[in-house]
């Protein structure tokens, strides 16, 4: 598999109303997404919001666990932190996978929404086992990735499904629960 990459997008997503808007960013995403791609093996982790100041105060909390008192507290978190990227939108995070691997990455989006266009996860698998090109897989905040911008990803996942018809997990939650399916090492190693 080529080099996998994790993007948090804050805009352009919905909020409840169905308002495109951009969402605050929030310290526990960024950290437990970190966490997440270390423990499945991602190669980098986009945090995009055009908004100066949460880039801005984004980069204060990095710099914290990566320099700062954060890196020797607690130096697993500083592993994490250390390749979260702040940017201002897709195209910046795009581009630098780009020129880090000379290719335009596969761009595959997110969504409890989605229904349209899906493939399922074990489809992902294979696709990813057999890719050459890197791979950024794209998680809204709020409500969900805006319509245009979804219509723009090479792929859909399928959304998680729960038992129930409540269906509204934390980004963090879907986030650890789609790298597992896609980049753990299957139901066979439990």
């Amino acid at each position: 598999m080529s080099k996998f990459y994790v993007a948090l997008v804050h805009y352009p997503v919905y909020d409840k109303n169905g308002k495109i808007v951009t969402t605050a960013v929030t310290n526990v995403d960024v950290h437990d997404i970190a966490r997440s791609s270390v423990t499945y093996g991602v190669d980098g982790y986009f945090l995009v919001t055009p908004v100066e100041q949460q880039r801005a105060l984004v980069t204060e909390l990095l710099e914290h666990w990566k320099d700062g008192p954060g890196a020797t507290y607690n130096k697993r978190r500083s592993q994490a932190i250390s390749f979260v990227r702040v940017v201002a939108d897709l195209s910046e995070a795009m581009r630098v996978v780009e020129s880090e691997t000379g290719q335009r990455p596969i761009t595959v989006g997110t969504g409890a929404s989605l229904d349209e266009r899906t493939v399922t996860h074990q489809k992902m698998r294979e696709i990813l086992a057999e890719a050459s090109s890197p791979v950024l897989l794209l998680f809204g905040t709020g409500w969900g990735l805006e319509k245009r911008f979804v219509d723009s990803m090479d792929y859909l996942l399928k959304p998680i499904r729960g038992k129930v018809t409540y269906n509204h997990l934390s980004v963090r939650s879907a986030a650890a629960i789609m790298l597992d399916r896609l980049l753990g090492r299957g139901l066979d190693d439990i």
